[in-house]
C-alpha cells in the first residue's frame, strides 16, 4: 500500500496534513468525506459524478494534474466562487504523482 501526503485546508481556515491511498482507487473527494473535513452532506452531493461542484477546491500547490474534462469544465462554468485554480475534488483520482498537492476547500454554496 502507498500512501501520499495531501495538505488539506478545510472551510474553516484550520490546515490538515493527512495520508491519502493511492491503491483504493479514491479521488480527492472521497479522501476529504473519509477524513470528514466538510461537515456531512456539504461535499459530494452528486456522488462524485461532476454534477454539482460541492466538492470544489483550490490548488495552491504545483502539483502536476489531469487535465480536465468537459464535464468538469462544464460544471465550474456554471458554480460559485470559482477562481483561476479550480478544481472539482470528485474528478481528481488518487495517484502518486499527487504526492505533496496542496488545496483548499472552496466555501459551502448556499
Amino acid at each position: 500500500m502507498t500512501d501520499i501526503k495531501i495538505k488539506i485546508i478545510d472551510r474553516d481556515g484550520v490546515s490538515h496534513e493527512i495520508d491519502a491511498p493511492t491503491d483504493m482507487n479514491m479521488n480527492l473527494m472521497e479522501v476529504v468525506r473519509s477524513y470528514e473535513l466538510a461537515p456531512e452532506g456539504t461535499i459530494g452531493i452528486c456522488g462524485g459524478m461532476a454534477m454539482c461542484a460541492s466538492c470544489q477546491c483550490y490548488v495552491l500547490s504545483d502539483t502536476e494534474l489531469p487535465e480536465m474534462g468537459d464535464d468538469e469544465e462544464a460544471m465550474l462554468s456554471e458554480a460559485f466562487n470559482v477562481k483561476d485554480n479550480s478544481r472539482l475534488g470528485c474528478q481528481l483520482h488518487i495517484t502518486e504523482d499527487m504526492d505533496g498537492l496542496e488545496v483548499e476547500l472552496a466555501p459551502e454554496e448556499l
